[in-house]
């Protein structure tokens, strides 16, 4: 039992020792400063510049402004707004119209007609909603002529409404969830490569500087070993948890991002799966690190580990489009493709549970799996000096 206790102490002060030396270093604090300002100021600009308001299509109309009433309120009950202005003559109609300042211009003529000016066609749900108001304020003056209560007839006709029932209604926050995919995924790509690197060239500085020396005199390589994992990787949690919260943040005050639930979901799952994938790939690395004596070395073990994160990133951006598709469900299973595939699939919504905690469950085990092979490679070449040690070598011996 003390053995365990000294065990864990020893990890504990090595793992503080990794995280203070990373987050104390200068060009830590200035590039993350960098990146949060960029990270607001890109969303704050998207959000002034990419047109917060709907773009309306502008219709004129001349003369008697009584059908500015109607055409409004067709077009909001289409779906699809317009904005009227009033325009003194057919000549400054057509003048606006050709300028692009009007989408099309209405001009009366005789008996209720409309002369619709425009500078190619009149097409579309801007056609249905001028034809259909000249129309409606028709059949309203005629039914006025009539002697007909219109009041009485709109509430006799109130009911008459379709109810639309869909058997695949369509996402109204699909735009959004895809921009939470990519984000994700490249976050996740970005951080796993970063901090799997860190890990590598920390082993390998202490290698070069005879440091490991001196700290495996009074600590056990394996408690190096996931001293300097937890540690790192509790800097990427870190700097992982500034970037989505600095980025959801700015994306909700500005009204860029509205799937609050969703937002926070993958906000949440990324930081899950970057644990997950950073443990993957960190005792990887650490036994890439191991094996070499310089750093300018660690590319050469460390390049079948980046090939095949850059495979899962492939695979992952290529499903950004349709996650529910076979590859990204059975790739979702297998590790470590789980890692970036599953913070995908429930930025999409397209996650059940079961998925989701079966896919926790077989990462974490084929991590721990992992992670006694590369104890041992850890533990067989971090004091061999001097000649790189192959992938071949180091499982053989």
């Amino acid at each position: 039992m003390n053995h365990n206790v000294s065990s864990s102490r020893a990890i504990g002060l090595i793992a503080r020792r990794e995280f203070t030396v990373q987050v104390m270093k200068k060009s830590f604090v200035i590039s993350n400063i960098i990146i949060l300002a960029a990270i607001i100021g890109g969303i704050v600009a998207y959000s002034i510049f990419s047109g917060g308001g709907e773009d309306r299509d502008a219709i004129g109309v001349v003369g008697d402004q009584s059908i500015a009433a109607v055409l409004q309120a067709n077009g909001d009950a289409i779906g699809y707004p317009v904005e009227v202005r009033e325009i003194a003559d057919a000549a400054a109609a057509r003048a606006d119209v050709e300028s692009g300042d009007l989408a099309v211009a209405l001009v009366p003529g005789g008996s209720g007609a409309y002369t619709a000016i425009t500078d190619s066609e009149l097409i579309g749900a801007l056609r249905a909603v001028v034809e259909g108001s000249v129309q409606t304020q028709a059949t309203d003056g005629a039914l006025a002529a009539q002697g007909v209560d219109q009041a009485a007839l709109a509430a006799a006709t109130a009911n008459a409404t379709v109810t639309v029932t869909a058997i695949d209604p369509p996402d109204p926050e699909a735009g959004q969830r895809v921009a939470l995919s990519l984000a994700a995924v490249f976050i996740l790509y970005a951080q796993i490569i970063g901090f799997g690197m860190y890990v590598a060239m920390g082993v390998v500085e202490e290698k070069s500087s005879r440091v490991v020396e001196l700290l495996l005199s009074t600590v056990r390589p394996l408690q190096l070993l996931w001293g300097k994992i937890l540690g790192i990787g509790a800097v990427g949690i870190l700097q992982l948890a500034l970037y989505g919260v600095a980025g959801v943040g700015a994306g909700l005050a500005t009204g860029v991002l509205t799937v609050t639930g969703t937002a926070i979901s993958v906000f949440v799952g990324t930081l899950g799966w970057f644990v997950l994938g950073f443990a993957f790939f960190a005792v990887l690395y650490a036994a890439g690190g191991s094996m070499v004596s310089r750093q300018e070395d660690v590319n050469s073990t460390t390049m079948p580990l980046l090939v095949l994160i850059m495979a899962m990133f492939f695979a992952a951006f290529y499903s950004v489009g349709d996650p529910e598709s076979t590859l990204s469900n059975v790739l979702s299973w297998i590790p470590p493709f789980s890692a970036v595939m599953m913070p995908l699939r429930i930025a999409a919504g397209v996650a059940p549970l079961y998925q989701i905690v079966g896919t926790v469950l077989i990462m974490a085990a084929t991590t721990a799996a992992l992670a006694v092979v590369a104890a041992k490679i850890y533990q067989r070449s971090i004091l061999r000096i001097g000649k790189t040690v192959t992938w071949k070598e180091a499982f053989a011996r």
